[in-house]
């Protein structure tokens, strides 16, 4: 860890601990109705918006029709990706027994296939949350995003690098089960990963072929503005899910942790690790909608299994819970989040650039993390 932060003594810490979990043993008790009727809403919501951008496309032709569509289809695939498919993959509607919404038998319109992705995100992200060489999200293997990532002239391409994975990021998320870092560096084996390149096949045929071969051919003599305008929403909806999810873990004031520190850790620990390994972003009700309220990171990080809904309920006991204990509670708009981890990314492409990105990250709560 880069920053000053309270030790808490190991009774202090349970006590944390405990009341971290009788939040989550309230929510749980009273889940219900409201939650399913709010996750089927925007399910319907996501299949209208899809259904309206296809039909607007017919006419793509006409440039308001065209606009109207992308944005339409942008919007159904921000939700299909956020709100609706990290949220269900994650569990939090398996309750319901639902099986259009349960976590196990869950599609979402990615590349990378579900099971894979509750893998290596449901496990290993949110188990490991950032202690190095245990967090695979730690640069996803191709970024330095910290400064206690030894430097490499490899890394002089931190830019480009976050600007194709940005770009790319649907197919970033699914190579990077493919752990090929490891191969590259000889700690891994192809024959390793062989078993995972079947599925990621047969998916990413199916995504490429519903969206750029059956939806142009559909519009006939317009396949051609269809096929652009498939490429521009699912570029939008790349875009927006990089940013929300570097926004809500690699802004300044994020830390990470050594495998020594985090050794056999208590369930207190485990929420005090979650607190500082991630950030939250403020704005409208429906900026927290198309974010899949992963602007609530703090939250999701600590609950990961409650329903997204819940989180702006909780958000302020638990930021009160942070101040008691001195605990910082990293929150800002999305251009001050995005700020910071642009800078991050450009000053650690350097040799020097841990000490700046150290520096950024002590920097006074106001600025990148609101005082709790």
């Amino acid at each position: 860890m880069t920053m000053s932060v309270p030790q808490l003594s190991p009774d202090r810490m349970d006590e944390f601990g405990r009341e971290l979990d009788a939040i989550r043993t309230r929510i749980v008790a009273d889940l219900g109705t409201a939650d399913a009727d709010y996750i089927r809403e925007v399910v319907v919501a996501q299949r209208r918006l899809e259904l309206a951008g296809r039909a607007l496309l017919f006419a793509g032709w006409f440039p308001p029709a065209w606009i109207t569509g992308v944005a339409a289809l942008s919007l159904s695939k921000i939700l299909d990706n956020m709100e609706i498919g990290h949220n269900v993959l994650h569990g939090q509607y398996d309750w319901m027994r639902d099986p259009a919404l349960n976590s196990q038998t869950f599609e979402w319109d990615m590349v990378c296939p579900s099971d894979q992705w509750r893998r290596s995100h449901n496990f290993t992200h949110h188990t490991f949350t950032n202690i190095l060489d245990k967090d695979r999200d730690i640069g996803y293997g191709i970024l330095r995003i910290t400064d206690e990532q030894k430097w490499h002239p490899y890394y002089l391409g931190n830019p480009l690098y976050a600007a194709a994975q940005a770009v790319f990021f649907q197919w970033g998320i699914m190579f990077h089960d493919l752990e090929a870092d490891l191969i590259v560096k000889g700690e891994r084996s192809w024959t390793e990963s062989l078993p995972l390149i079947g599925p990621m096949l047969r998916k990413s045929a199916r995504q490429v072929g519903k969206d750029y071969l059956v939806f142009p051919l559909l519009t006939g003599p317009l396949a051609p503005v269809t096929f652009g305008a498939n490429v521009t929403a699912n570029l939008v909806r790349n875009l927006w899910a990089f940013s929300i999810i570097f926004c809500g873990h690699f802004p300044a004031g994020a830390e990470t942790f050594t495998v020594e520190e985090t050794d056999q850790e208590t369930r207190g620990e485990w929420y005090f690790r979650q607190i500082l390994g991630s950030a939250n972003i403020t704005g409208s009700p429906f900026f927290h909608l198309m974010s899949g309220n992963l602007s609530h990171q703090i939250e999701h990080h600590l609950f990961p299994d409650l329903p997204s809904r819940r989180y702006p309920g909780i958000a302020g006991e638990v930021r009160e819970i942070c101040r008691r204990y001195g605990l910082p509670y990293n929150t800002g708009s999305l251009s001050r989040q995005l700020g910071s981890v642009a800078r991050k990314i450009v000053t650690l492409a350097l040799p020097s650039g841990g000490d700046a990105a150290a520096a950024s990250a002590r920097q006074p709560s106001g600025a990148a993390a609101d005082p709790a």
